[in-house]
């Protein structure tokens, strides 16, 4: 047989890095866990909930895809804000592929036609995506949008119901540049357990707690032993901002931290496979959402 027909023939492996990018819940971690197939994001319905780069990888046939979720595109001055905000224009400029997620009910507004400009400058090919399209006011909502026609694509997707996903997994696979696998097959992520755990207690605490308490909590995992294969015990505290917060966190009888705990628990053990032992305690930390280095030891990069 002629080897130059085989090779000509032959399908190509591809990847790349493919950066989610969007509003504050866009839906951008719902829809990487979708994607990977797997709970490695934190999920709720606040806005925010995001607060730092993780990359997920997702290896197909002939393609591994480094799905990068990224902080919702906003505005602010704090540390925080603008550690958020640097860990999404670092996946911008690092990425092949870039997925800008629109909410269509809420619109497609100035700063989405800023990055679109941005990334269409650079030659990134943009797949602009109306997300939760399960909901029959997105559904309904006019796509594309007229001023969005430097995109490369326009789809609809629903990362809650799988529909248009898999529409999106091939338009992303197409775009990528030829190469090899960075990764192996069975790596979902480059992060640490230990990180992820963090990430499920946030979770919880975001759903947990009412109002702007959230927002002003961070998690620090102190131990994370997995010496017991069928029994891995975390030991994490609760960081709030002020002393007046604290008994917010804990709960009349310790209730809040509990439920917590039990969310999380439940969380973790799905992501490990097996029993988890969680212990939390809330302490008071004035700083740690003020300076870069703190937040770098949290995690948040």
């Amino acid at each position: 047989m002629d080897e130059a027909v085989v090779d000509a023939g032959a399908v190509r492996h591809r990847s790349g890095v493919v950066a989610l990018l969007g509003r504050p819940n866009a839906g951008k971690s719902t829809l990487l866990n979708r994607l990977l197939g797997e709970k490695i994001a934190a999920v709720t319905h606040k806005p925010q909930t995001t607060r730092s780069q993780l990359l997920g990888v997702l290896t197909r046939p002939h393609a591994q895809l480094l799905l990068l979720d990224t902080p919702g595109l906003h505005e602010g001055t704090k540390p925080l804000d603008v550690a958020m905000r640097e860990a999404a224009e670092r996946a911008c400029r690092d990425c092949d592929v870039a997925v800008l997620l629109v909410d269509p009910v809420r619109g497609f507004d100035a700063l989405h036609a800023r990055w679109l400009a941005e990334l269409a400058a650079r030659r990134v090919p943009v797949l602009l995506v109306a997300t939760k399209i399960d909901r029959e006011e997105a559904a309904a909502a006019p796509w594309p949008p007229p001023e969005a026609s430097a995109a490369s694509e326009a789809l609809r997707v629903s990362a809650r119901s799988g529909d248009g996903v898999d529409a999106l997994l091939d338009a992303i696979e197409a775009r990528l540049p030829e190469g090899p696998a960075h990764f192996p097959a069975d790596q979902l992520t480059d992060r640490p357990l230990r990180f992820l755990a963090a990430e499920l207690v946030r979770e919880a605490a975001f759903l947990e707690l009412e109002q702007e308490l959230p927002y002003r909590l961070a998690v620090e995992v102190i131990e994370y032993d997995e010496s017991d294969p069928a029994l891995t015990r975390i030991r994490a505290n609760l960081l709030v901002e002020r002393d007046s917060q604290k008994p917010i966190a804990i709960g009349r009888g310790g209730e809040k931290v509990r439920a917590i705990g039990v969310r999380a628990r439940r969380e973790i053990e799905a992501l490990v496979g097996h029993q988890v032992h969680l212990e939390l305690r809330v302490k008071v930390d004035p700083t740690w959402a003020k300076k870069p280095n703190r937040l770098k030891s949290l995690g948040y990069r």
